[in-house]
């Protein structure tokens, strides 16, 4: 898999060369091994080993329901009485964080209204504060830590 801006962590795989599999710790099972995959791993790590957000307010593959379609949200924080916070859109290292991404994720806040959206591609992380009162957002330079949230 391709190094990412992102730190090591202790990687736990199984599986084989044909069918690789990634042990989600937020999902406690293991999952197949794509690109996209490789890079959620290594940010919800990095959130809760660095940046010091709770493994227990992170939920991986949250399924949105939009009259009978259903849309997932890569990750979604929630706040202490489970509201959503944040929302996090994956891809690959190899797909560039364009318009296209960003439309993608606001469509999934139509539904959730979150403070905050973040897309990354494990080589690159954008955050965005939104700000209902003006109907604006912000791009912000980093990722907050938890405790700035």
């Amino acid at each position: 898999m391709n190094e990412l801006n992102l730190p090591a962590y202790d990687v736990k795989l199984r599986g084989t060369r044909q069918k690789p599999e990634i042990l989600d710790f937020l999902r406690r099972r293991y999952v197949a091994l794509t690109p996209e995959e490789w890079v959620r791993q290594h940010f919800t790590h990095w959130l809760v080993e660095h940046k010091g957000y709770p493994a227990g307010l992170l939920a991986n593959e949250v399924a949105l329901h939009c009259g009978e379609k259903v849309l997932r949200c890569d990750s979604i924080l929630y706040n202490k009485v489970v509201q959503p916070l944040m929302i996090i859109e994956y891809k690959a290292p190899t797909v560039p964080l364009t318009q296209r991404v960003f439309h993608q994720i606001s469509a999934y806040n139509l539904l959730l209204h979150v403070d905050y959206l973040v897309v990354s591609n494990g080589l690159q992380h954008l955050c965005c504060r939104m700000d209902y009162t003006t109907q604006s957002y912000t791009f912000l330079q980093a990722v907050p830590d938890y405790a700035d949230l």
